[in-house]
């Protein structure tokens, strides 16, 4: 009989009560798809690793107060802290420098995240997610995918909070128009 491997929720409780086994597993799982979808939010290989590792030392210290995301599980939960000191990393960088918009990465492909969601979503949304501006999608990823408030979201991207919102309604109202 093969055995079966612990979900992480399982991993999680065990290493609420200090199994740092647990924590190995756990980490060798879950580390690898954190750092991607991290490296989709932030060119910088060191600013990337040094969230990751706060997110798991924050892992360490409080998986007792773990609870599901809205469904999404143990992983749902890893991610909600990395995004979150992904974003406290960024607004601690914003503070010693301001960065140059003409020095950021330019993307070739769509990221793997929006084509998942078009696919998930059915043909009419996902062209209608497909069609929209860059800067629209890129709020909506964020706010909706992440789970990122308004502020969170400001900070990610690097522009006023007022532009996010603005970008989060145009993006609602050609979604609405292209669905109508």
């Amino acid at each position: 009989m093969k055995p079966t491997l612990a979900t992480e929720e399982q991993l999680l409780r065990r290493i609420a009560r200090g199994d740092r086994d647990a924590f190995d597993e756990l980490y060798r799982r879950t580390a690898p798809y954190l750092a991607m979808r991290l490296r989709r939010r932030c060119a910088d290989e060191g600013l990337v690793t040094e969230v990751l590792q706060d997110t798991f030392l924050s892992v360490w210290r409080t998986a007792g107060s773990f609870g599901p995301v809205r469904g999404a599980g143990g992983a749902g939960w890893l991610w909600t802290i990395a995004a979150r000191r992904l974003v406290d990393a960024l607004r601690a960088q914003q503070r010693v420098r301001e960065v140059p918009t003409d020095e950021l990465p330019v993307r070739s492909a769509p990221p793997a995240e929006d084509e998942a969601l078009a696919g998930a979503v059915g043909d009419e949304l996902g062209a209608a997610l497909a069609a929209l501006a860059p800067d629209l999608r890129e709020v909506l990823r964020a706010m909706v995918l992440d789970g990122l408030t308004v502020r969170e979201t400001a900070v990610l991207l690097g522009v006023p909070e007022g532009t996010v919102k603005t970008r989060a309604r145009r993006a609602k109202i050609v979604l609405r128009g292209a669905l109508s």
